[in-house]
């Protein structure tokens, strides 16, 4: 819904005066369309949004030892972990590249997603203090969870530049494709997130039932292991997991076409990426239509 402000002056004999004091009218119309999301109200609260996902990051590490070295400290031993599992023990193929570093940049990618998806999906809920007490574009919360993450995927970043230079991997020219990869793992976090976060006002179990997705989803996608290790006649159903394409396609863009096998293909990404933008958008307008009721709710 949009509102316009027309200014009419009125004399004291009932016509319109210029001198006069003005009033106000409010013309109310609907809106459709991509102007039904409000776009133009988050742009219009980009400040809000930065001081949201600021706030975010320096609660995150406030009052911890270690503080902002947990965001190393997580992917690293989780590397470690899966390096003796499935490096050494299970001896998946990483093509020719180290496991530990193969599994460090299907993680790097991964982290970011699942962080970014449980951070926007109860940012709504987490920020109840705000939506019963003033006015602003419910879509800036669960985006400032999505944006926040990013300082964490960019300190974990290094790690990997460190890494790689250790085992002497030197990146392609693929490189310059990374913030597409990273775009694209955004826009699926915030698609699912919109729309989590809004069935988590209405239906709290989504708090218990997020960890057991993101757990599972994860191993259904390609992180400690190759697309390769799927049988052919099946890997077209990755490509229905849009972090499939973002995984993989991290490594392509770092290593080269011998980390990934033959998954990659245009048909195949374009799915994904699709599916990625369908949730997104129908995310978004499924958040619109409900967050007139989230401050009688939460």
């Amino acid at each position: 819904m949009s509102i316009e402000h027309t200014r009419r002056v009125h004399s004291t004999d009932g016509g319109v005066s210029p001198v006069a004091d003005t009033l106000p009218t409010l013309t109310i119309a609907s809106t459709r369309g991509v102007a039904a999301l409000g776009l133009r109200d988050v742009w219009a609260y980009r400040e809000l949004l930065y001081f949201l996902a600021w706030r975010d990051v320096k609660v995150r590490y406030k009052q911890t030892l270690l503080g902002v070295l947990w965001v190393v400290l997580q992917p690293v031993v989780s590397m470690a972990i899966f390096t003796v599992l499935f490096g050494i023990l299970l001896q998946v193929d990483s093509g020719n590249v180290p496991y530990p570093v193969f599994a460090f940049a299907g993680l790097l990618p991964w982290n970011y997603f699942s962080q970014a998806l449980t951070r926007s999906s109860t940012s709504v809920v987490n920020s109840a203090h705000l939506i019963t007490k003033i006015y602003f574009p419910r879509l800036v919360i669960p985006l400032s969870g999505v944006l926040s993450s990013l300082v964490d995927f960019v300190i974990a970043f290094g790690v990997l530049v460190v890494l790689m230079v250790i085992y002497g991997i030197v990146p392609t020219a693929g490189l310059v494709l990374l913030p597409v990869l990273i775009l694209l793992a955004m826009v699926t976090a915030l698609g699912f997130g919109l729309w989590l976060s809004a069935l988590n006002v209405r239906y709290r179990d989504v708090n218990y039932l997020l960890p057991f997705l993101i757990q599972i989803w994860m191993y259904v996608t390609p992180v400690v292991y190759g697309s390769n290790l799927v049988p052919e006649r099946y890997r077209f159903l990755l490509s229905l997991n849009p972090m499939t394409g973002v995984v993989e396609g991290f490594r392509w863009a770092l290593f080269g076409p011998a980390a990934v096998g033959n998954y990659l293909s245009t048909p195949l990404i374009g799915i994904s990426i699709a599916i990625s933008l369908v949730v997104l958008v129908t995310g978004a307008f499924y958040f619109r239509a409900t967050e007139r009721s989230f401050a009688d709710i939460v």
